[in-house]
Formats: structure tokens, C-alpha cells, sequence
């Protein structure tokens, strides 16, 4: 990627966007970044992401990339440079030192303590423009951690595989497998980006998950989100969720904000319970996003994929909009919104 030309701004956002989706889930607590520096001749000299905790911030590991390239060019950022002193100086100390030219950023920081970076940088005699591809970076790569700044909760997302009519599993309960394993791939690879796993005891009585982000070959991948059951009855001691792949933990509640409490250092938590769990979510208010994989088959029956949402009457339906439709191999894989949001 350095020394490629690019043609806008646009594209060099792209650039930054696709750098903080490569860390996304080994950043926290803090956000996941990308950035690039881009020089006076519209070449990329140097590009770089948010180390984990304790390591350099994007913008940092871009500039020491460039090097002295840096001078007079432009640093294109995902987020806001942050302006305080935390475990690593300021990014905006870092930008002014390198002598850039101009800093463009898609997202300003909503952090009350890091913010502010943007002023600095004017003071200093820097150009900055704001908002550049700000919805593909807010509702993408940083979607979870913005939600979490603005609320101070883990933000949700019910994953549910169905058939093309809504069922999660046929008239006699199996439910393996109704997605393809291009859909099943893609899960994973989002289980290894995710803080937690949330599923119920029946879900674990009934199925025996393992609950772990896996590759195509069945081995473990290097990042294990937490796994959290909820629910009063007990587990089988050899049951795989209590394996050593990963950390467990039981929350005796039904109480979905119980829950949420439990789980308040994560910032990405999937939602993976039966229906009986993503209704009592859903009846809370709780789930931000819906990621719905949904297969070209019918099975009808009794097994829907939730139960009561707390609709009486199509007046009062939970309202969603899409914010991406996608294909996983023969699936659809659609992502929702609560409309407004």
C-alpha cells in the first residue's frame, strides 16, 4: 500500500477505514483507528492502525512509517486525533512534530477527556477538515465503540441464522445446519472481533455449543471473546461451553440489563441465545444491531427465531431499517438498525 498514488481524499479514507477494520477487536479500551499519510504528491507514505492497549495510537504508528515524508503532507484519520495524555502522548503532539500539512479525519472524538484534538491542531497552524466518509467509519469499524462513549453500555447485536420463513430450527428441534458455511465462516470471523458471547442455559442444554471463533479448519483463532450464559439452571460439568477454550461466565439472572451490568468493560457483545433470550432482549430495548442470516430454505413449524417481542398489535411493531444487505454464499446476510439510529 505505501507509495501507492491516490486519486482523492475519498480513497485515502477508504484506505484508513479498511486499516482499523484489520484491529478491530484488539484495540479496547480504546477505539479501533486507521490512519494514513498521504504526501504533497498524493502518494501513500506511510499507514498505520491502534496497536493494542498501551501501544501507539494510529496516527503514531503511520507517522513512523513515513518518516520524514510526512512533512507537508496530509494525515487521513478515521477518528479524531486525541488530545490528552493517557498511556501514550497526545496524537495531536505527534502530528504537529511531524509538520504535516493538513489533517483529515471521518469522525469527531465524542470522548469529553481526549477530544478537542481538531482545535489543537488548528492553533498549531494545521488544516483540518472533518466529516470525510463519516457514516462508512462510524457505522462500520467503530460503530460499537462510539455507542458505548455516547451510552456508557456494551453495544448488542443479535445474531440469528433462520429459513427464508423466519424458523431457527425444524418441527423436531434440529437446527444443524440451516446457514451454509460461508455464513457460519463469516460468524466466525466476527466472534473473534467481539468482547462477549451471550447465550442462554436452554441454548447450552439443548445444543452443547462451544461458543469460540474457530477458522475454516476448525482450529482456534488467537482471539476468544468472552462467554457469558444466563439463566437459573445448572450445566452439565462436561458441557463445552466450560472448556479451557476460553473464559466463561455464568450469570444467574434473566434480567437482560442484569446482564448488560455484568458485561459494562466490554464494548462489543454478540448475542447468540435462543428465542426466548433475543425476545427478552428485544422487549428491553437492548439490541442496537440484528445481523440475520437467512437461508433459501422452509422449514415452517412452531420454532420461530424469537418469541414475544411485547408487539400486541402492528401499530406497535419494533421498527428496523437496514443498513446492509449482503450474500454469504447461497445465504442472504441482512443487517438492522432501530430506525432512527
Amino acid at each position: 500500500m505505501s507509495g501507492e498514488q491516490v486519486k482523492s481524499i475519498d480513497e485515502a479514507m477508504r484506505m484508513a477505514i479498511e486499516q482499523s477494520y484489520l484491529v478491530k477487536g484488539n484495540t479496547y479500551p480504546n477505539p479501533p483507528v486507521g490512519a494514513v499519510i498521504v504526501d504533497h504528491e498524493g502518494r501513500v507514505v506511510g499507514v498505520g492502525a491502534t496497536e493494542p492497549a498501551g501501544g501507539d495510537h494510529a496516527e503514531v504508528v503511520a507517522l513512523r512509517r513515513a518518516g520524514g515524508l510526512a512533512a507537508g503532507g496530509i494525515a487521513v484519520v478515521t477518528l479524531e486525533p486525541c488530545n490528552h495524555f493517557g498511556k501514550t502522548p497526545p496524537c495531536v503532539n505527534a502530528l504537529v512534530e511531524a509538520r504535516v500539512g493538513a489533517v483529515v479525519y471521518a469522525v469527531t472524538d465524542p470522548n469529553g477527556i481526549a477530544g478537542g484534538g481538531a482545535g489543537r491542531l488548528q492553533a498549531a497552524g494545521v488544516q483540518v477538515q472533518s466529516g470525510v466518509l463519516a457514516d462508512q467509519a462510524a457505522g462500520g469499524p467503530l460503530r460499537e465503540w462510539l455507542y458505548k462513549q455516547r451510552t456508557g453500555l456494551p453495544h448488542v447485536t443479535w445474531k440469528y441464522a433462520s429459513s427464508v420463513d423466519g424458523r431457527s430450527a425444524a418441527a423436531d428441534g434440529t437446527s444443524q445446519w440451516i446457514s451454509s458455511d460461508a455464513s457460519r465462516l463469516d460468524l466466525h470471523r466476527r466472534r473473534a472481533t467481539a468482547d462477549a458471547i451471550v447465550v442462554g442455559t436452554g441454548t447450552v442444554l439443548a445444543d452443547d455449543p462451544a461458543l469460540t471463533a474457530r477458522f475454516a479448519d476448525g482450529s482456534l483463532a488467537g482471539r476468544q471473546p468472552l462467554r457469558v450464559v444466563v439463566g437459573m439452571r445448572d450445566l452439565p460439568s462436561e458441557a463445552k461451553v466450560l472448556n479451557d477454550d476460553s473464559r466463561t461466565m455464568l450469570i444467574r439472572t434473566h434480567d437482560p440489563m442484569e446482564v448488560l451490568k455484568a458485561v459494562s468493560d466490554r464494548t462489543d457483545v454478540l448475542l447468540e441465545g435462543g428465542p426466548t433470550l433475543a425476545g427478552a432482549f428485544l422487549r428491553a430495548g437492548l439490541v442496537n444491531r440484528i445481523l440475520a442470516y437467512v437461508a433459501p430454505i422452509l422449514l415452517g413449524g412452531p420454532v420461530t427465531a424469537v418469541d414475544d417481542v411485547g408487539v400486541p398489535t402492528i401499530a406497535r411493531a419494533l421498527r428496523w431499517q437496514f443498513d446492509g444487505i449482503d450474500r454469504a454464499g447461497p445465504d442472504l446476510l441482512l443487517s438492522l438498525v432501530p430506525r432512527g439510529d
